[in-house]
């Protein structure tokens, strides 16, 4: 029996103790949800805090009413402030638009404006695009404005004509040429290729290889030197054991992998 009172008594003074603590706890917790919302704001709806009502910026724990200079207007957020159209930020105000002449408001680039079609941006003016001859106006509004015309290549603001050499064409891009089929380039000519006998043209055309049964040799084709037991392989330009047969110094002998010759 004096063993459950002892025992008894040692719940209640834990109890007890735990009760202070929590009291003790408590005033600061309280005072922290208890925490008052500034003027002009309100709680958050989800979690803890608060928020600036519409038409004001947080500043030093307070909410502050967002000036709106002349010109502009409040943000869809409601904390800051953006310039009307064919005006810009400048400092705390909007300053009108300077559109220069023969240009138009563009809202997508940072300076507001593009010039128009045959002129270009020079100095924050849009000047005359000076197309040379052999040369057309492009409708980009970076660059020169102008473009040569095919079979020409800008040369120090001129339009020169491509020297295309013999067997020879120009390129996809008009400023360039290459050689046809069978030829290749050697400084500003087209050599013929020198295919050699049991040779043919690779599919690139500006090479050769050797046909079937033969090896390239430095610039001709040899037949191969097919031992007993090989084939011609799957190159074409080789050859292999046949099955049951392996590769040893040159021949092909038996119990062995097919093996390409080297």
């Amino acid at each position: 029996m004096n063993g459950t009172v002892g025992l008894g008594k040692l719940f209640s003074a834990a109890n007890g103790a735990t009760l202070a603590l929590l009291l003790a706890i408590a005033p600061g917790a309280a005072a922290q949800a208890q925490a008052p919302i500034p003027d002009h704001a309100h709680a958050r709806p989800y979690g803890s805090g608060w928020t600036c009502n519409y038409g004001y910026r947080q500043t030093s724990g307070e909410c502050a009413a967002v000036i709106v200079p002349a010109h502009a207007y409040l943000s869809s957020f409601g904390n800051d402030w953006e310039c009307d159209r064919l005006y810009r930020k400048s400092r705390d105000g909007c300053v009108a638009l300077v559109i220069p002449a023969h240009a138009f408001e563009v809202d997508s680039i940072s300076r507001g404006w593009r010039c128009e079609e045959t002129y270009h941006e020079s100095g924050g003016n849009c000047v005359a695009v000076r197309v040379p001859a052999n040369a057309y106006v492009t409708d980009s509004w970076v660059g020169s404005g102008w473009k040569c015309e095919r079979g020409f290549g800008e040369v120090n603001g001129a339009c020169l004509a491509v020297v295309v050499p013999v067997n020879a064409t120009l390129d996809e891009s008009g400023t360039r040429w290459h050689c046809h089929r069978g030829f290749v380039k050697s400084g500003n000519e087209c050599t013929r290729i020198e295919v050699p006998e049991n040779g043919y043209l690779d599919p690139t055309g500006s090479g050769w290889r050797c046909e079937r049964g033969f090896a390239a040799a430095g610039n001709t084709c040899v037949p191969l030197n097919i031992p007993v037991n090989a084939h011609v392989g799957l190159t074409g330009n080789n050859w292999v054991c046949d099955e049951s047969y392996h590769e040893k110094t040159g021949a092909c002998i038996v119990d062995g992998t097919p093996r390409a010759r080297p």
